[in-house]
């Protein structure tokens, strides 16, 4: 059984976090995703820390992948980042 999700959200939380980078480790029993915002000068501060179950985390990826899918469909392929630009750490 399929039961829509319906989400609410405050003001403060719609309004999002822009971060131009993400580190991602884990522990046995979860993954911890930290994105951050990388200043011109090098100094990085993180902006919102996701905690997840390896479960969670793995439907966020094929969730994530399925997205991005539907994107390029849409407006075409996304570039590669050039190497050292705005990568995201693993």
């Amino acid at each position: 059984m399929n039961k829509e999700l319906r989400l609410n959200i405050d003001k403060e939380t719609a309004r999002g976090q822009y971060a131009n980078v993400a580190v991602i480790s884990h522990t046995r029993n979860e993954f911890f995703l930290d994105f951050a915002l990388v200043q011109p000068s090098g100094d990085a501060m993180v902006v919102s820390r996701i905690l997840s179950s390896p479960q969670h985390a793995k439907a966020l990826l094929r969730s994530l992948a399925e997205n991005i899918r539907r994107y390029e469909e849409t407006f075409g392929p996304i570039p590669e980042p050039v190497a050292g630009e705005g990568e995201a750490s693993a």
